[in-house]
Parts: C-alpha cells; sequence; structure tokens
C-alpha cells in the first residue's frame, strides 16, 4: 500500500525523522493560511501517488500566503502528469504546503528489501534529488549499501559509515547518527517495504530534514497497523482497480496493449518480461491469487477485455491449488455474457488441465491455445499488432 508524503512524514517525524514543517489542505483558502501559519516562503506540493512531480509542475515555490493560494489554486482540482502516472495524469485532491529549505546539499537515503541477500538494506548516496535506479545504472560506486542482519539488527558503526559516505561531519554527524536508525526502526515497525528520502537536505544551517518522503507499505502486514491502514487513499486507485480488490485480486494498470491474467506474482513477472521479450508491451499486471472463486476468474476476465486499450489477451495459468477447470469456467462464463472483442491466447497447465483445456475447446469461443508460455507471449504479442496495436 502506497501513502501520501505528506502522511509518510508524519509517521516518520513519529519516530524521531526531522522534517519540515506543513500542512496537508484541500483548498486555497487553507493554503493561504496554512502558510501564514508557517511565515516566510513555501513551497506548494501536489500529492498524488507518482514521483516526477518537480518535473511536471507540482511542486511551487510561494513566497507569500497569496501566492501560496493561487499555487494551490493551479494544482487542486486539476489532472497532474509525470512519468509515472500515465497520460491521464492524476487528479489533485490536496496539497502540502511547507515551509521552504535553505539548502546547501541534497543526499538520498533509503531503507528497502535485499531480496538476494533476504535482508534489510540502508542505501544511501550523496547525489539526491535524482533517480535511484538511474543512478544505480550510471554511477553505482555513489551508492552505498549494508545490509542488516535479523540478529544483531542496525548498528551504531553502519551508522557511521552511512554519514562518511554522505560526507555529513561536524554538526551533522550527531543528527545522521540518529536519523539512520530512526529509519530503520520505523521501517520494522511499520511493516515497510520501502521508505525513501530523497532528497534529504542538509540545509545551509547543518541540519539534516526529510525534504521528501515515499513509503511503500506490505499489505499482508496492515492486520497489525489498521492506523496505517486508514492511511489508504482510494481516490488514488483507478475504478479498474477499486472494482479488482473488491474481487480479492491484484490489478495495476500499464501502459501496453497486451493485457494478461495469471496466477502468482511471480508468474506474473514472467509473463510480463515474456511479452516485451516479443516486442510487445504488457497493459497490465493482473494476478487472480491462490483461493479464487469461478465468479472472481469471471470478474478478472471481464476487467481485462474490457479495457479500451487492449488489442490482445493472454491468459497463463499454471495450476497448483487453482484449478484448471475452474479458470476456465470463469472465463467461459465471462466471454459468454460480455462478448469477446479481442483475440485472447490461453496456455493452461497443472491441476485438472485437460478438464480446463477441454471446457475452453467445447466452448464454441474463439480461443487460442498455446503450448508453453514463450509460445503464447509471441502469439499474444502477433495478435495485438495485427488487431492496431503496434508501434
Amino acid at each position: 500500500m502506497r501513502i501520501h508524503e505528506y502522511q509518510a512524514k508524519k509517521l516518520l517525524a513519529g519516530f524521531g525523522v526531522p522534517v519540515p514543517r506543513g500542512e496537508a489542505v484541500e483548498t486555497p483558502v487553507d493554503a493561504r493560511a496554512a502558510a501564514e501559519a508557517i511565515g516566510g516562503p513555501v513551497v506548494v506540493k501536489a500529492q498524488v501517488h507518482a514521483g516526477g512531480r518537480g518535473l511536471a509542475g507540482g511542486i511551487l515555490k510561494a513566497a507569500t500566503p497569496a501566492e501560496a493560494a493561487a499555487a494551490a489554486a493551479r494544482l487542486l482540482g486539476r489532472p497532474l502528469v509525470t512519468g509515472q502516472t500515465g497520460p491521464r495524469g492524476r487528479i489533485v485532491r490536496r496539497v502540502l504546503v511547507e515551509e521552504a529549505l535553505a539548502v546547501a546539499r541534497e543526499l538520498y537515503v533509503g531503507v528497502t528489501l535485499d531480496r538476494e541477500a533476504a535482508r534489510v538494506a540502508l542505501l544511501v548516496s550523496p547525489r539526491g534529488g535524482v533517480d535511484i535506479e538511474l543512478l544505480a545504472a550510471g554511477e553505482p560506486d555513489l551508492i552505498l549499501k549494508q545490509t542488516i542482519e535479523p540478529i544483531a539488527g542496525f548498528q551504531a558503526g553502519q551508522a557511521g559509515r552511512a554519514a562518511l559516505a554522505l560526507g555529513l561531519m561536524d554538526a551533522a554527524l550527531a543528527p545522521a547518527l540518529e536519523l539512520f536508525p530512526a529509519l530503520v526502526r520505523a521501517f520494522e515497525e511499520t511493516d515497510a517495504s520501502l521508505i525513501e528520502i530523497n532528497p534529504l537536505v542538509l540545509t545551509a544551517g547543518g541540519a539534516l530534514a526529510a525534504a521528501d518522503a515515499k513509503m511503500e507499505l506490505d499489505d499482508n502486514g496492515l492486520f497489525r497497523h489498521p492506523e496505517i491502514r486508514d492511511l489508504a487513499d482510494p481516490e488514488e486507485l483507478s475504478p479498474e482497480e477499486i472494482e479488482a480488490a473488491r474481487a480479492g485480486l491484484s490489478f495495476i494498470r500499464l501502459e501496453g496493449d497486451v493485457g494478461c491474467m495469471v496466477n502468482g506474482a511471480g508468474l506474473a513477472m514472467a509473463t510480463m518480461d515474456l511479452i516485451a521479450l516479443a516486442g510487445g508491451r504488457p497493459a497490465n499486471f493482473l494476478d487472480i491469487g491462490g483461493g479464487v472463486s469461478e465468479e472472481a476468474v469471471a470478474k478478472a476476465f471481464a476487467l481485462l477485455t474490457a479495457d479500451p486499450g487492449v488489442r490482445a489477451a493472454l491468459v497463463n495459468i499454471f495450476g497448483g491449488i487453482v484449478r484448471c477447470d475452474l479458470v476456465a469456467r470463469g472465463i467461459v462464463r465471462a466471454a459468454r455474457e460480455r462478448g469477446i472483442r479481442i483475440p485472447v491466447v490461453t496456455r493452461l497447465e497443472g491441476t485438472n488441465v485437460e478438464e480446463g483445456r477441454a471446457i475452453l475447446a467445447g466452448s464454441g469461443l474463439p480461443f487460442s491455445t498455446a503450448p508453453d508460455m514463450e509460445t503464447a507471449a509471441r502469439e499474444a504479442v502477433r495478435l495485438a499488432r495485427e488487431s492496431g496495436g503496434g508501434r
């Protein structure tokens, strides 16, 4: 689950992470009042679940309360299009009015999961304010990664090495040595999957402050944190994502034209990779999960095929707990109820696979079958191109 910047900063402040003074508001009048309460220059920041807001014009400077109100009026109620939102953008429903910092340096600090090491990892870089993935690809020596042993926990020596890598000495050293363990503690105690402070600002006065904050929480841990679960913003989800969540499905819209319906996140990622290798672009991430019902499968297939941007669909199922015959009945049911406007490629393996294939073959509906994942992906990409989706 993702939360807004202002929510992340409030959570992190509770663990001792220094954050600028600010207030989230929903009207220009309240933006003016917030700026008056802060005093001095402020920044007005669109609150949407997407990065790249600054480049997209979603972060505006304001020297006076009147300018803060005008900046809020420019942002609120309008779509903000960034590199992460897609062309439709996200409607800005609230802004964060925050004190402007006298920035001396911009740094990067993040806590995430190192899946290869099966450990939590602290990442720091003296180059803040840039995309950490691009930095890792272009200048990996500028990133220090330290994994944390589960039993020993985060050590004082690791905090010292992180401070040294960022060049935080003298007056900034003591706050840095408190900041790093506070972030690790916040990560562990909230069941987070990512905390990113980008940039972490060193001010002209030698203080540290989280100028931005991104947090992603593990959905599987939310039952332990009802106060965090309540921070979810359903307005940031598309109608399809809301409908999928109600049916117990995991759905994320992407920008391609080959729709995917898969069981299991790993298989879904592999399917998307194969589509890309075949020269296509996946239109979505759609995982029906394990203990899915026929009704949920029908709902998933209907969501998949209703997207006007989808030119072909690929149903890739490896039956374990999920039976292939149940999936086949679900997609046949949805196809008969709603019709099929696009070509559909199916690849079934595993539990009750012969029954599933027989249901599809006997349905009289125009499903194509493929013997393996690679063939299925190539065929789906080919059909999408023939349907007018090629670029």
